[in-house]
């Protein structure tokens, strides 16, 4: 039988392989934390790892890489300042409640894809983008279906993004107390829908192009 430790180990090797055998020394990947949150930011992250410089022990360091959903939390923060040492270069969108409201969760999120992506790119690199299709975007990409599970440069941007957007929430809860931020970070739970309703009405960072009834009731958005 496998260890955890080993199991653990081969599946992030299957995502260092899978760019690996894409062919060019440099692969990006991005993903984006917070789409089905109903309040706080849309966060989108890029990495370029360099694989004519990222070794076996590089990797093995990173052996608990995955899907930010399949990693837990200590794990993701322990994981986050190893990721920026080794990957050759990594950059942050972060798409705010407005701006989100404004332009549609959809566009925003794939212009924020696109231009993640332009940030990191390099002629000849392999831009991975997970299941998105961009539109805008500088940077030539592929879409990647379950890409996080799949790509090691999707995996860290999966990292990166949720660690950047729960720090956020984490700061926003000192910001707008009283509803659970730092908990739920803003995704739809009981306790935000609680927290909201015992609070009477929503904070600057609830998302007004969503409209949980939870919230709402029969009669309009709460301001």
């Amino acid at each position: 039988m496998y260890s955890s430790r080993a199991i653990v180990s081969r599946m992030s090797a299957a995502l260092f392989e899978f760019d690996r055998s894409l062919g060019s020394r440099y692969v990006c990947g991005a993903d984006e934390v917070g789409c089905a949150c109903w309040a706080g930011p849309l966060v989108i992250a890029a990495v370029r790892f360099d694989y004519g410089r990222l070794d076996a022990a590089a990797e093995a360091r990173l052996e608990h890489l995955n899907d930010s959903k399949r990693v837990s939390e200590r794990r993701r923060a322990m994981l986050l300042p190893i990721l920026l040492e080794l990957a050759d270069t990594a950059a942050v969108v972060v798409i705010p409640a407005d701006q989100i409201d404004r332009e549609g969760r959809h566009v925003a999120n794939v212009r924020a894809l696109a231009s993640s992506l332009a940030a990191v790119a390099l002629p000849g690199s392999v831009n991975l983008a997970d299941w998105y299709q961009g539109k805008e975007g500088a940077a030539g990409h592929r879409r990647v279906e379950g890409g996080d599970r799949t790509s090691a440069a999707i995996a860290a941007a999966s990292i990166v993004a949720k660690e950047t957007r729960d720090r956020l929430m984490r700061r926003a809860d000192l910001d707008h107390p009283g509803y659970g931020f730092a908990i739920h970070k803003g995704y739809p739970t009981p306790g935000h829908v609680a927290a909201a309703t015992e609070r009477g009405r929503l904070s600057p960072l609830h998302r007004r192009s969503v409209h949980p009834r939870a919230y709402t009731g029969p009669g309009p958005v709460p301001a």
